[in-house]
């Protein structure tokens, strides 16, 4: 008799579908006497990715797997401090092809954003595969190429194809034949692989049939050799601790979908206390994702830069996707041989800058940063690399205005200051309208023509309340 584990226990086939070879207490959680099977089982010493999922569902406590959709929401679920995350087919769907959850994205594109999820990352993460795209055979290439992309689980569906997004109408699902088919398929593709993948089986029959149907069916896909089970959209309290009964010893997904769903929202000491494993979380990520892109986009389309709240500074960002490990890696295998970068790249001699607004062509000399310059402001070097390339400012009699700083702030009704940047004026040129009413180059040219030589210093040139109530200052420094 072939052994088969499920988290907790190894036990063998009969064992395990009659469940006696383990007796549980009262509170379902432990085990509190385990039979050793006559056969068994070890994980590879290897430390996969597959292994180390396995151990942390071993541990005590529960697993949150908040959902990410591409490598860079993944980096920041492992930064953040979390043991595993989920890769969402909602959210992969979403931002790949901006397409609802309706079947629409297909294996090959889920298979490799899962390879690109998979090397930003080290910790496990399971990966959506639906309704394993097809008949039995396509879900066992779907499972084989779930562990070549590195995953550490994958999560299989009882839904029809085309499928259709958890917590909405339209769901239906196959037959109960196939539906345990398509969980055997994925054990045997498993173990043909080599791998010890966690395979978790999911059904949608309690809003397609009956919630009596779905826990038939998580019971059956646990005696088929499912690692978890998991059914979607559990209406109450009392439900979820219905399905935490059934196939005891076999690890429970949770899903909390946030933004109002079907289940309701528990803590994670909450779902754990019924008796849950791991719980996701499939909308925070993308969710607010969309809402900070919305309100950056409208603060642009303003005229405005989005505020710091929602924007991280250059160092964060560069920090974020890893500049800091680049540089090291790139000291590593310097060879020295390379020239060393400035803070300018040198423009080859004669090179030609033609102005979009005045057709005409301009050369451009070598720029050379004398020696001891190179702690110097680099605005004020800007401002100047912008004196000497404007074709403007060589023919303009107000040349050393455009290369002087303007600093735009924008202060709110209550004193917060929602905008305080300062950029060469130089580079207005063409920039007609940087907040909605206020041409800043027109604002220029005549502070120029009106103070003439007064402009020295720091001087205000504007200084108004927009129609939402903002003061509007525009300063040259």
């Amino acid at each position: 008799m072939e052994p088969v584990v499920h988290g907790l226990l190894s036990c063998t086939w009969d064992g395990f579908q009659t469940l006696q070879n383990v007796s549980w207490g009262q509170d379902r959680k432990k085990p509190l006497i385990v039979r050793a099977s006559s056969e068994k089982v070890s994980f590879p010493v290897s430390e996969s990715r597959a292994a180390n999922l396995r151990r942390l569902l071993e541990q005590p406590g529960i697993r949150q797997a908040p959902a990410c959709y591409d490598a860079l929401s993944a980096s920041l679920v492992e930064k953040a401090g979390f043991d595993i995350t989920f890769m969402s087919g909602f959210s992969v769907s979403a931002a790949r092809l901006a397409a609802p959850d309706a079947g629409l994205i297909s294996y090959e594109e889920m298979v490799d954003q899962g390879r690109m999820i998979n090397a930003a990352v080290k910790f496990p993460v399971i990966g959506d595969a639906d309704t394993g795209y097809g008949n039995a055979l396509n879900v066992k290439r779907t499972v084989k190429g779930y562990i070549q992309a590195g995953f550490a689980g994958l999560l299989l569906e009882d839904q029809v194809s085309p499928k259709a997004c958890g917590h909405t109408k339209g769901r239906s699902v196959v037959s109960r034949d196939e539906a345990v088919m398509r969980i055997r398929a994925a054990v045997d593709a498993r173990k043909e692989a080599g791998s010890d993948i966690v395979i978790v089986a999911r059904s949608d029959a309690r809003q397609a049939v009956s919630l009596e149907e779905a826990l038939w069916r998580v019971q059956a896909f646990a005696n088929a050799g499912a690692d978890a089970v998991f059914i979607d959209a559990l209406a109450s309290r009392s439900e979820m601790q219905a399905f935490c009964k059934v196939a005891p010893g076999v690890h429970k997904m949770a899903n909390m979908l946030e933004g109002g769903g079907k289940t309701p929202i528990l803590s994670p000491l909450e779902l754990e206390d019924i008796g849950f494993k791991i719980v996701a979380y499939p909308l925070s990520l993308v969710g607010v994702s969309i809402r900070a892109m919305q309100d950056a986009l409208a603060a642009l389309k303003s005229g405005r830069l989005p505020p710091p709240s929602l924007l991280p500074s250059f160092e964060t960002v560069k920090d974020i996707v890893g500049f800091p490990k680049y540089y090291e890696e790139e000291a590593r295998y310097s060879t020295g041989s390379s020239t060393k970068n400035s803070s300018y790249s040198r423009m080859p001699a004669n090179a030609s800058v033609t102005s979009s607004n005045e057709q005409s062509t301009a050369v451009v000399p070598d720029l050379v940063i004398p020696d001891g310059e190179s702690s110097k402001d680099p605005s004020s070097r800007v401002a100047e690399v912008v004196e000497s390339f404007s074709p403007r400012s060589m023919r303009s009699t107000i040349a050393g205005m455009w290369s002087r700083t303007l600093r735009i702030k924008v202060t709110g009704k209550d004193g917060t200051v929602k905008l305080n940047v300062s950029i060469p004026a130089g580079f207005l040129e063409g920039f007609s309208s940087a907040i909605p009413g206020l041409d800043l180059q027109l604002i220029l040219e005549k502070a120029q023509i009106n103070l003439g030589s007064k402009l020295e210093g720091e001087s205000v040139l504007a200084d108004f309340n927009d129609p939402a109530g903002d003061r509007i200052q525009v300063i040259l420094e």
